[in-house]
């Protein structure tokens, strides 16, 4: 149940010929009453012999009670509750009853029997609308101080009383929503989706690992927007606004949007924080950036990035933890930005989730996530990267990490009951996931076949490394299906000079493993990312007595992206 007070108003007749019509695509069907102050306010949309003047003379009666000059100026307040989707259609009376509630926990009607004149009306299947005058009965002003929270707080009873999806409660963070104008302006004009969101999308990807002011307002530009500025007396810039080119007001005017309006944390200042420097840092735009990264290369610096960050998180401080939650979101956006087809759209339906769960109460120390955002960077000045390859395994294998830190992420805000974040990293994940599974399956395909090569006696003796390095998990990792391409990956680092029975302890202890799909699938890509073995094998070696899986980590295809561990 999903409860919204919108913003007060001055003309009740106006909003009533709004509800009581046609909506603005036909969309309000049988438009009627459930419920009222008294139970016998007449309905315009049953009652032929009723006008909607003769209900807004009713509701509206109590300001006579006060002078004209004491009169508030926004006296109309104005409530939609809607049910959540996939919930079933609530009858009449229900929601009538649902109306009472709700004007009783907002303050409007406390049955006192000198409350507000309200009245509820309904003309669709899945909400209503509650109007009320904001004078009660004895020409006081009513106590409806929060009335969302209060809403809010009501409707959570309300979905346990009738069986209901419980909706997760908001914390006022959350980016501004599309308006109704908004959404029906973008169905007449033919797009997907509303401008606001268009725009929203793009600044973020825009701040995406951004070094600075100047290159942030670059990146706008080049996405083809329309930038206006604001400066101070000084010079600075102190904000800015963004249109979409061809989105124009009645008035032939561009529509403009302030970054604070498109989400709090795309306003100038807060994008400006994100350029804080740990000590004896570089700030992302100073560094060497000529020649430019391959894409696979910036993907293991990401999944490095990633990683780093993923072993220290539960123990660095909220400030900290919250900075990381948001430069995880941009290297997500830099990812969605400049990955093949076959699964960009799942990694930007990942980047879209995950952008609710950046902004929470907790004041984010910026400092502390240059890391991620020299990642982003890298990503976003790569380039766009192929689907297989080297190019394709450096992406899974950076998505492989990247589900665990925002399943890390989502704990993280579930211990600090910021439940709508915590639910939008959930969603995030899956997508991670499948995404995940678009780039690794041809990567893990090649190494299952290469260790399906590998002579028994080879294989017998990474069992015996298994079970001696990891007791506690030898049963599971080795009747996986999986097991083959890490026999192969573990032949690949011997031949680099690793150990199996070092190597094996020492990824399978650095994080826990419980939440993966298939742990041998996880090791495969952390021994991988710790011996510094390329994404993805070569062909096969035609040596003789070379195995096929140690043809893969020939010295001069070995990575030279050096680490910061």
């Amino acid at each position: 149940m999903i409860p919204r007070v919108h913003q007060q108003g001055k003309r009740t007749a106006g909003l009533l010929h709004y509800l009581y019509g046609p909506g603005t695509h036909e969309e309000h069907i049988d438009p009627h009453l459930v419920a009222s102050f008294d139970g016998t306010a007449p309905d315009p949309g049953r009652d032929p012999a009723a006008t909607r003047i003769e209900l807004k003379k009713l509701l509206d009666q109590p300001l006579h009670l006060l002078a004209e000059d004491q009169r508030p100026e926004q006296h109309v307040w104005h409530c939609s509750v809607r049910a959540a989707p996939g919930d079933r259609t609530l009858t009449d009376a229900e929601w009538g009853e649902i109306a009472r509630r709700t004007v009783a926990a907002t303050g409007i009607d406390t049955g006192d029997g000198a409350g507000c004149r309200w009245a509820a009306l309904r003309h669709a299947d899945d909400h209503i609308h509650i109007v009320a005058t904001l004078v009660r009965e004895d020409g006081h002003r009513p106590d409806h101080h929060r009335s969302g929270k209060r809403a809010q707080a009501e409707c959570r009873l309300i979905e346990a009383d009738y069986d209901l999806t419980p909706v997760q409660p908001g914390d006022g963070t959350a980016a501004r929503r599309a308006t109704s104008p908004e959404r029906h302006k973008a169905q007449r004009q033919g797009r997907e989706r509303p401008v606001r969101e268009e725009l929203r999308e793009g600044v973020r990807r825009a701040a995406a690992g951004a070094g600075d002011e100047a290159e942030f307002f670059t990146r706008l530009a080049e996405a083809g927007f329309r930038i206006r500025t604001k400066q101070g007396t000084s010079g600075d810039t102190l904000g800015y606004a963004v249109a979409l080119p061809g989105d124009r007001n009645k008035a032939d005017q561009p529509v403009w949007f302030s970054g604070s309006k498109l989400a709090p944390d795309l306003s100038l200042r807060r994008i400006q924080q994100r350029f804080a420097q740990e000590p004896g840092q570089n700030s992302p735009s100073t560094e060497e950036t000529t020649p430019r990264m391959r894409p696979a290369a910036a993907r293991r610096m990401a999944g490095d990035a990633a990683w780093n960050t993923l072993r220290g998180f539960e123990t660095v401080e909220d400030r900290a933890a919250a900075a990381q939650i948001s430069a995880t979101g941009e290297v997500l956006d830099a990812l969605a930005t400049t990955s093949a087809a076959s699964h960009r759209t799942e990694l930007r339906s990942a980047a879209a989730a995950f952008e609710r769960a950046s902004r929470s109460h907790t004041r984010a120390a910026h400092q502390h996530s240059q890391e991620l955002r020299r990642a982003a960077r890298a990503l976003a000045h790569s380039g766009p990267a192929f689907g297989r390859g080297e190019d394709g395994g450096a992406t899974a294998m950076a998505l492989s990490t990247l589900v665990f830190l925002t399943l890390a992420a989502a704990r993280w805000h579930a211990q600090r009951q910021q439940a709508q974040q915590a639910a939008a990293v959930q969603q995030a994940a899956q997508h991670l996931r499948d995404a995940y599974r678009v780039t690794a399956t041809p990567v893990l395909r090649a190494l299952h076949d290469h260790g399906k090569q590998l002579p028994h006696t080879v294989h017998e003796q990474l069992r015996e490394a298994v079970r001696a390095a990891l007791p506690h998990l030898a049963d599971t990792v080795l009747s996986e299906p999986g097991w083959p391409a890490l026999a192969a990956t573990l032949t690949e680092a011997e031949h680099a000079g690793h150990s199996p029975s070092s190597v094996l302890p020492e990824v399978a202890n650095q994080r826990e493993l419980h939440s993966a799909d298939s742990t041998s699938d996880v090791l495969v890509w952390r021994i991988r990312q710790t011996t510094d073995l390329p994404a993805a094998p070569a062909r096969p070696n035609t040596k003789p007595g070379l195995p096929a899986a140690a043809a893969a980590v020939q010295p001069e295809q070995r990575h030279a992206h050096s680490r910061r561990r």
